[in-house]
């Protein structure tokens, strides 16, 4: 049975404006009353009733809509290392694992009988908790350890989850012995923030948080698990590969109606090429990393890099050797490892333990009936080439080009753009270079204006072409 079409009841003057909702359901973690900013809310709680059923149906997801606050209860199917860039400071700075066990301790902290605590009150709970974890700890007198608490009620803050009613986070930081803050606490928004799939201390590894799915004896369950998962991977991912996925998951994606309801429902394209499918994104509306753009010098350089590859890859003289990129389940299987490999070993409740389901060995006749495509072979780039390319655009363009913070930090910038483009999916690196991934030739024609010389006396570079991936 194809899925049930997006937006049914949404009439098609209104359809605009249901999606734009819908995109911003999907690209903030938690909607208040002024987050992301004032109105946001007004917009989403319009079309609540039809983003609820429509998320469920289509991709198995929970909103959770009230007068307050939305926020969308996402079903993983993989970790991603990407999923970690919402918990940043705000300066962009991305959590370090204090910031974020800083996080969890003030969250656990919060008791429903109060409404406001004081940041002296929050210190003394967060102290002895922070203290018996080993290696982890809380010293009020150490710089670092009071930085990454302003962090971690700033995002509150910033969510909406504390609201300041008195005194100064900043004075407390400037010193602790006199300096106060009171903050009211909304418990529905911390509840909202901290949903996990299972309870936690019933987890004896990573997995556990994970979406089990394709366990039905019903065919018709599973076909509909399948759809429902192809339709996350193709909402989560900028690109999704054939060969990358499971059988049922690039079956799911081959046959129309998976990615033509969520072109419907987010207002975006569908694009499909021999080796995947993609949402592509041509007005900059639901993507957190535009590119190429005027994101600063790494995306710049990370599209001049693509465009510089693309020239190596066409050009008939030059043979590169060629790489098989390996199944995303092989590098769940690894980035599980290395998460579990940091699980404490004591107060797991093993008796209702979440563990990690076994491997499954590679089933060729089921392999065969869902059409699975060999794997993935591309192009591969050797890292010593890429570093004299990146020294190449260097004296093309001039250091300054790079901006103050990469001008003497070629190798760096480098570094920087690989792994942008490696988030995105373009690239992988591998040891020894980078793999260039197919959606990357979808850039091939970036184009470089000549460098345009600011008041300052800075170049600065531009595109012709700011078509952003998704």
């Amino acid at each position: 049975m194809p899925p049930r079409p997006a937006a049914t009841a949404v009439a098609l003057s209104d359809l605009g404006s249901y999606q734009h909702a819908v995109r911003l359901v999907l690209t903030n973690d938690v909607i208040t009353a002024t987050r992301p900013r004032p109105g946001t809310l007004e917009q989403v709680l319009r079309w609540a009733d039809q983003m609820t059923a429509d998320f469920r149906e289509l991709l198995g997801y929970t909103l959770i809509a009230t007068t307050r606050q939305v926020r969308l209860g996402r079903r993983l199917d993989a970790l991603d290392p990407t999923q970690s860039a919402i918990f940043s400071s705000r300066y962009g700075r991305p959590f370090d694992r204090r910031r974020l066990a800083y996080l969890c301790l003030v969250l656990a902290s919060f008791q429903r009988s109060r409404v406001e605590i004081s940041l002296a009150d929050l210190v003394r709970a967060l102290t002895p908790a922070a203290n018996a974890i080993d290696g982890l700890g809380f010293d009020p007198t150490v710089t670092a350890h009071k930085a990454a608490v302003v962090d971690v009620l700033d995002w509150l803050a910033d969510r909406g989850a504390l609201r300041l009613s008195d005194g100064s986070l900043e004075s407390w930081a400037s010193d602790t012995e006199r300096g106060d803050a009171l903050y009211d606490v909304d418990h529905d928004i911390c509840a909202a923030l901290f949903r996990p799939a299972r309870p936690v201390q019933h987890l004896t590894s990573a997995a556990g948080l994970l979406d089990s799915t394709f366990v039905s004896a019903k065919r018709g369950a599973q076909r509909e698990a399948a759809a429902q998962r192809a339709a996350r991977a193709l909402i989560e991912y900028p690109a999704v590969y054939y060969a990358q996925v499971e059988p049922e998951i690039a079956e799911a994606l081959r046959q129309s109606g998976v990615a033509e309801n969520l072109a419907r429902l987010t207002g975006l394209a569908v694009e499909r090429r021999a080796e995947g499918v993609m949402l592509a994104d041509a007005g900059g509306r639901f993507t957190d990393r535009p590119f190429p753009g005027r994101g600063g010098a790494v995306n710049r350089a990370a599209g001049l890099l693509l465009a510089k590859i693309a020239d190596l890859i066409e050009d008939p003289d030059e043979t590169l050797t060629r790489l098989e990129v390996p199944a995303e389940a092989e590098d769940q299987r690894d980035l599980l490892a290395r998460i579990d490999s940091a699980l404490p070993s004591a107060g797991v409740v093993h008796e209702l333990a979440w563990s990690a389901p076994p491997d499954e060995p590679d089933d060729p006749t089921r392999a065969a009936a869902a059409g699975r495509v060999p794997a993935l072979n591309v192009p591969f780039v050797e890292q010593s080439r890429l570093a004299v390319t990146i020294e190449e655009l260097y004296e093309e363009l001039g250091a300054a080009s790079f901006t103050i913070t990469w001008q003497h930090d070629p190798r760096g910038l480098l570094a920087a753009a690989l792994a942008f483009l490696a988030d995105l999916r373009l690239v992988r690196p591998v040891p020894g270079g980078a793999a260039v991934l197919p959606a990357a030739a979808r850039y091939r024609n970036i184009k470089l204006a000549l460098p345009v010389r600011h008041a300052a006396g800075q170049l600065g570079l531009d595109f012709g072409m700011s078509e952003p991936d998704d």
